[in-house]
């Protein structure tokens, strides 16, 4: 069970890096108002939501603690991030003032994974 709770991990990892990834790449245009959610930004979101939930599947049937405020405050602020960026993908331009919100709260939600303990 520990090699597919690994798995599952670094696949969470590699959402995580596919949002955050496609966030920093726009941020040089993003001064310019420029920027917009492109496909990894989504992906990485789908791949957050989908392996995080099969996370806490694994977890629980490895009958491992799971902190369920935690993964709520995270999942809620997945739901807000995907819903964003579902929203505003077929959008040209995005307003940079809502681009920076799905930044910070994509940065608030790996601090949250590392630091609440």
């Amino acid at each position: 069970m520990d090699v597919l709770i690994h798995l599952f991990v670094g696949l969470h990892i590699i959402g995580i890096a596919a949002l955050l990834g496609g966030f920093l790449t726009q941020m040089k245009v993003m001064g310019r108002g420029t920027a917009r959610f492109v496909p990894a930004m989504l992906h990485g979101a789908l791949t957050m939501l989908v392996t995080g939930v099969i996370l806490v599947g694994l977890n629980q049937a490895d009958d491992h603690p799971v902190d369920n405020i935690k993964i709520g405050v995270k999942l809620a602020l997945l739901v807000v991030i995907l819903g964003l960026v579902y929203v505003k993908r077929d959008d040209e331009t995005v307003d940079k003032r809502l681009f920076g919100v799905v930044g910070l709260l994509t940065v608030a939600n790996v601090f949250i994974a590392v630091l609440w303990t």
